[in-house]
């Protein structure tokens, strides 16, 4: 019963369930950003809702939140606002950063759409052994990559969206960082450079020095590689 808890374990609780729920605040920012086409602030507000979904399972964690309130979700909540600053917003920016012809613009941006609601439907989204299988939706990274660090042609980027469509779906096993079953703390020193690195790279674009860039190439070939070994090369 949460009779046992006083006033103050409530507050605490609650506070949580606002803190993660700002995040969708973070994400309205970024999209009054997008329609501006001030592409440095969309980023920033990305990234406040990236790491208020890193902590707030910490706080909920530390103030026994599933306890003190077991009438609220705070699981819900966080699946609201993950698509909408994964997926739906992400999906936004690509369709207003000019990063593919008119023509490839609405499709692709339906196909992030799309595959995103599709996979979030998955069972078996995260493995026994913590691993996402298939890539999550993850493609506020994906337009970070696109928009501030890989410069392609419209094809590249035509082509990375429908790479990462498909891996969606592909028995690929993409680190976890936060439980990851091996390779734990190398894993979470890699994930805390690239989101050291992120405000950087975005406050200097669009003339990013070249060895931040090279910070976040080696972090994508990092999770790459990872991925290629626990899927295909390590064996239980």
């Amino acid at each position: 019963m949460n009779s046992q808890y006083n006033t103050l374990d409530k507050a605490l609780a609650w506070s949580v369930h606002i803190f993660t729920a700002s995040g969708l605040l973070a994400g309205f920012m970024a999209i009054l950003a997008i329609n501006a086409k001030d592409w440095r602030s969309a980023m920033f507000w990305l990234l406040v809702a990236l790491v208020i979904d890193g902590v707030d399972g910490t706080f909920a964690r530390k103030f026994r939140v599933t306890e003190v309130l077991p009438n609220m979700s705070g699981k819900t909540i966080d699946y609201v606002i993950d698509f909408a600053t994964y997926a739906i917003i992400p999906a936004y920016f690509f369709y207003m950063a000019n990063l593919v012809p008119p023509s490839w613009n609405l499709p692709l941006t339906f196909l992030i759409l799309l595959v995103s609601a599709i996979y979030y439907g998955k069972e078996g989204m995260v493995s026994e052994d913590y691993y996402f299988i298939g890539f999550p939706v993850l493609w506020n990274m994906v337009v970070f990559y696109l928009v501030f660090v890989l410069s392609l042609p419209f094809w590249g980027n035509a082509a990375i969206v429908i790479l990462f469509s498909i891996l969606h779906f592909l028995p690929v096993k993409f680190a976890y960082p936060s439980q990851a079953s091996r390779l734990k703390n190398l894993t979470l020193m890699v994930s805390l450079i690239i989101l050291l690195a992120m405000p950087l790279i975005v406050w200097f674009y669009p003339n990013v020095p070249a060895w931040l860039k090279w910070i976040a190439l080696g972090n994508l070939a990092y999770f790459g590689g990872l991925a290629v070994i626990d899927t295909f090369i390590k064996k239980k």
